[in-house]
C-alpha cells in the first residue's frame, strides 16, 4: 500500500525540488509519525542543498528517523525516494526505482519499533540519488547525525521487480566479514546472490551505484540489496502495476532477516 501511494500519478514522479518530491516527503513523515520513532532534532527534515554539474543551486531534503538499540553504535537503513518527474507531460513514477525501497524502509522501521534491536537503527529516506547522490553525501555531513557511530549502511535500491526470483546483496567483496553472516540466512525460496561489487565488472559493479556509494568511500562498511536492470528501468513503464508483489514481499522479508543476523552478530 504505501509503494502504491508513493509511486501513484499524484506523486508526479518525485523528482528533487518539486511539490511531487514534499508530498512524498510528507507521507513518509506521517508514517514515522504514526509509528513514533524518534527525530534526531526537532523533526524528521534535514535539508541541504547542492550545485549541479550547469551550475544550478537545488535544494533537497532528508527524511530521518531512528529506533534506539541496546547500544549507541548505529546501523544506517538508507532508501531514496526521488526519482525522474515529470518529462514530456509524462510521469516516470518509479515505483521499482525507488518506491520500493522506501516502502521497505517504511516496514522494517515499523518492525523493529516492536522489536527493539542491540544497534540502534538510523532510517533515512534520502533525497536527490538520481543527481548524483546528493542526499547520501549530505547525510555523512550532517552534525546532527551521530557520524562516529555508524558501523553498517544497508541500501535499498530497486527490489520488487525480479523474473527469475533473484534478489542482489553487493558489498562483501569490499567487506569479506558481512559474508557469512549474510549466508546463514535462509530466505528460500527468494535466491540472495552475492556480486555486482568488483571493479573487473565496469558498468556492472555497483559500488558507487547508489547511496551506498558515498558510505563506502567513508570508509563506512555497506551492503546494498537490489535487482539487475530491467525493461522498466528509469521508462515510464516503473509503474506499480508492474511490480511483482509476491517478489517483493519476499525481497522485504529477506532483508528483514538479514538485518537481525547483522544485529546479532555484529559487535
Amino acid at each position: 500500500e504505501d509503494l502504491r501511494k508513493l509511486s501513484h500519478d499524484a506523486a508526479e514522479g518525485r523528482r528533487t525540488g518539486t511539490k511531487g518530491s514534499e508530498a512524498a516527503r510528507r507521507f513518509i513523515i506521517k508514517q514515522f509519525e504514526d509509528m513514533k520513532a524518534k527525530s534526531l532534532q526537532k523533526d524528521y527534515r534535514h535539508p541541504f542543498s547542492f550545485v549541479t554539474s550547469r551550475g544550478d543551486s537545488i535544494s533537497g531534503e532528508n527524511v530521518v528517523a531512528y529506533i534506539k538499540g541496546e547500544e549507541e553504535t548505529a546501523f544506517v537503513v538508507t532508501a531514496h525516494y526521488d526519482h525522474l518527474g515529470v518529462r514530456d507531460s509524462v510521469v516516470y513514477n518509479g515505483a521499482d526505482d525507488n518506491a520500493s525501497g522506501v516502502a521497505a524502509l517504511i516496514a522494517l522501521a515499523e518492525y523493529f519499533k516492536a522489536n527493539k534491536p542491540r544497534h540502534t537503527l538510523i532510517f533515512a529516506a534520502l533525497d536527490a540519488e538520481e543527481m548524483g547522490l546528493q542526499g547520501a553525501k549530505a547525510f555523512l555531513e550532517d552534525e546532527s547525525i551521530p557520524q562516529e557511530l555508524i558501523k553498517l549502511n544497508i541500501n535499498m535500491d530497486m527490489i520488487s521487480m525480479n523474473d527469475k526470483n533473484e534478489l542482489y546483496v553487493a558489498g562483501t567483496s569490499h567487506n569479506a566479514f558481512l559474508k557469512p553472516i549474510v549466508e546463514e540466512v535462509n530466505v528460500l525460496p527468494l535466491q540472495l546472490k552475492f556480486g555486482h561489487d568488483t571493479a573487473d565488472l565496469g558498468n556492472d559493479d555497483w559500488t558507487n551505484s547508489s547511496d551506498h556509494g558515498p558510505f563506502h568511500k567513508k570508509g563506512i562498511p555497506f551492503l546494498y540489496f537490489g535487482v539487475e536492470d530491467h525493461e522498466n528501468y528509469h521508462k515510464p513503464t516503473d509503474d506499480f502495476e508492474n511490480v511483482n508483489k509476491e517478489f517483493y514481499i519476499k525481497a522485504v522479508h529477506a532483508i528483514l532477516d538479514c538485518i537481525i543476523a547483522l544485529d546479532i552478530s555484529l559487535n
